[in-house]
């Protein structure tokens, strides 16, 4: 089936968190809506990948919550186990002494995050499809869900949505690496490591307690490293598994790890800021918008489906 064939009143292009948030708001509203998205599971950049029988996280690392409605979304997945309370603590690591750092608490799930924005499609028609442009989507309004870069190949530079698309995105690369065991809390001053921010160094930007985040305490840890060595290695993220696993055994003191997973995010996290939740214009060929984290205050999972939320808020207003 193509993509215009019945086609419904919006199609939403990207299944991850923020498409699937504005869809879900069209579909309350009663607006006939299609997701479409070239993953074969809903979840963008907070994606699980089952490794050593189970879920890792290899994306986002996890949320946080300040807004209360996105609040009232997440104690929903607590109350039926999707979501846990993970930590408020993590570790500063670089050339100092290892300091503890406070902050907000972090939530974690125990099937991956991956499992909360499936969650959030329930209902939801979601179909594999990888569009080529808004041009072949026959629909009163689209939807691009994606990291700006994305969309503009999408749009066209003379489309009108083009000039709004001004974000740059870094890329990351993710290794999950696991042992036989545990052996890593002596390197927080609290005597438990649940993650590490790791400053000005060359290779690694933070690490997270794969196993404490997810609550079943597997050795398993993630490494993200810093933009411009994933610049360096974006044709070939494997290869960069030997300098990732080094620096990481330096920086904690570990032994080699019995096997190493490496991924590749070309369009990892936005850089600068915007303040607006999302963008929709008047296209040639009917509304467009965009969301996603790239849009708002700062790029977190909450500033994903508020940017959802709001686009789906505001195309409900435009196309009642």
């Amino acid at each position: 089936m193509s993509a215009s064939e019945g086609a419904p009143g919006v199609v939403v292009v990207g299944a991850g968190l923020s498409g699937v948030a504005c869809a879900r708001e069209l579909q309350a509203a009663g607006v006939p809506v299609r997701v479409l998205d070239r993953g074969r599971k809903p979840g963008g950049r907070m994606a699980s990948r089952r490794l050593w029988d189970r879920p890792v996280d290899l994306g986002a690392s996890y949320l946080t919550t300040s807004d209360d409605d996105f609040l009232a979304v997440v104690e929903g997945w607590r109350e039926r186990g999707l979501a846990r309370p993970w930590t408020d603590t993590f570790c500063a690591l670089g050339d100092a002494e290892p300091v503890a750092k406070t902050g907000p608490l972090r939530w974690g799930a125990p099937g991956g995050l991956r499992s909360l924005v499936e969650d959030l499609a329930t209902g939801l028609e979601v179909e594999r499809y990888d569009v080529a442009g808004v041009a072949a989507l026959d629909a009163a309004a689209v939807v691009l869900a994606m990291p700006d870069p994305q969309a503009r190949r999408l749009v066209g530079d003379d489309h009108p949505l083009a000039a709004r698309l001004d974000r740059e995105f870094e890329p990351v690369l993710a290794m999950a690496a696991t042992w036989a065991e545990r052996s890593w809390d002596h390197v927080s001053p609290t005597g438990r490591f649940d993650g590490a921010f790791v400053n000005d160094h060359p290779v690694v930007a933070w690490v997270a307690d794969d196993g404490r985040r997810r609550g079943d305490g597997a050795p398993v840890l993630v490494v993200h490293s810093t933009p411009d060595f994933a610049g360096r290695h974006l044709e070939d993220p494997a290869a960069a598994g030997p300098e990732l696993v080094a620096a990481l055994r330096s920086l904690m003191s570990l032994p080699e790890p019995e096997d190493v997973h490496v991924h590749r995010w070309t369009f990892a996290r936005p850089v600068g800021e915007r303040t607006a939740t999302h963008a929709l214009v008047d296209g040639p060929d009917g509304l467009v918008g965009t969301c996603g984290d790239g849009w708002g205050a700062s790029p977190k999972v909450e500033t994903a489906w508020l940017s959802g939320r709001d686009l789906g808020r505001a195309l409900v207003e435009r196309l009642s």
